[in-house]
């Protein structure tokens, strides 16, 4: 059996630190979904590998994001948990005027990071406001979601890093789906070990009876025999991830008859876990916080005209995904208790976790930056 990342790799500040250096600081990530971002001016504040990013829509329609540091003295410059704790309105970031002001000495900045006005500082000799604009960070989208890099001038390529999932999921809607409900958790495990969770299906029976009865396969050898590529078939009768694998939500009209029955799901590294049905997607992102700590975001997502009608109930979904996840977090965090016992130097994969053995390489792949 192949051995699995060391012990420490999980548990140290020091390996933390280094995920944050060489993985996090300089892969794309997954940061939201651009509904978060629909209008002219709209913004959202996002706390990644320890900075705080602003991305912000400009008037023509782009996404722009820029580290949330003033290029004078350093002040955040949307910050409203600080302006809340001490019952202040400095009424600076994003103005209605289109520009990102520091509260502090009232520098300004257009929302593609430009310095605008630097009072009583523009005007001195030498003084060129071009070298003044907030520090950029990358911003790309794919399928309704915003991905960031952390280190933009030595960014890796972004279409390289969604691998084969805009192919494989090509027939899915996923630009035009809407956040029906969101679930976030707070788990006291290491990302890396929830990455891996998913990754595989050896766990399933033990761990998921539930979904076992929705998906017969994944008794069967964990489901290294399935076609991945083709979707994964439920029993018969079912056609989406809900209790009864049945929902009143029409299946989505660009899918094959094939995938109106089965499910999809994609790993996208570092930090996005993508599950799609025939009626919505379930998405995760991991915001890792510290070697054993990480929180996550489920977003499940719906046709907008689904989301829109009268009797709209995302719980059939939302249920059954909530019910999986707390089996997955708490075994999740039963690993990483286990693995600081003081005889536990690495683990093993077994032949049914190959897919496991990718975070491994992933993580392998990016040592030496």
């Amino acid at each position: 059996m192949e051995r699995s990342l060391p012990s420490e790799a999980y548990l140290t500040a020091e390996a933390f630190a280094a995920d944050k250096d060489r993985i996090l600081a300089r892969d794309w990530f997954c940061a939201g979904r651009e509904e978060e971002l629909a209008a002219p001016g709209d913004f959202i504040v996002r706390e990644a590998a320890g900075e705080s990013i602003l991305i912000v829509r400009d008037k023509a329609g782009a996404l722009h994001a820029h580290y949330n540091v003033c290029r004078h003295r350093g002040a955040r410059l949307c910050d409203p948990a600080i302006d809340a704790r001490w019952g202040v309105n400095f009424k600076a970031g994003v103005t209605p005027a289109g520009l990102i002001r520091c509260p502090y000495h009232n520098w300004a900045y257009g929302l593609d990071g430009r310095l605008v006005a630097a009072p009583n500082v523009e005007e001195a000799p030498g003084f060129d406001k071009a070298a003044f604009g907030l520090h950029p960070v990358g911003v790309a989208t794919w399928g309704g979601f915003v991905f960031l890099n952390l280190t933009p001038a030595d960014a890796p390529d972004f279409a390289a890093g969604l691998g084969d999932a805009p192919r494989r999921l090509g027939n899915y809607p996923l630009d035009a789906l809407r956040a029906g409900k969101v679930l976030t958790y707070e788990v006291a495990a290491n990302w890396k070990l929830i990455l891996e969770n998913y990754n595989e299906c050896y766990h399933c029976g033990p761990v998921h009876p539930e979904l076992c009865d929705l998906v017969p396969e994944f008794r069967r050898n964990g489901g290294i025999h399935l076609d991945w590529e083709r979707g994964i078939p439920h029993r018969e009768g079912a056609v989406t991830y809900t209790l009864t694998g049945t929902t009143a939500r029409a299946p989505f009209a660009s899918l094959t008859e094939e995938e109106k029955v089965r499910h999809k799901g994609e790993l996208i590294y570092p930090n996005l876990m993508l599950s799609v049905s025939s009626d919505h997607a379930a998405a995760f992102i991991l915001w890792p916080l510290a070697a054993d700590r990480t929180r996550i975001e489920c977003r499940f997502l719906f046709a907008p005209e689904e989301i829109e009608r009268p009797d709209f109930d995302p719980s059939d979904a939302v249920d059954f995904w909530d019910m999986v996840n707390r089996q997955d977090w708490a075994v999740c965090e039963r690993v990483q208790a286990g693995i600081g016992a003081r005889v536990h130097e690495h683990g093993f994969y077994s032949p049914l976790e190959d897919y496991s053995l990718d975070i491994r390489r992933y993580v392998a792949s990016r040592r030496d930056r």
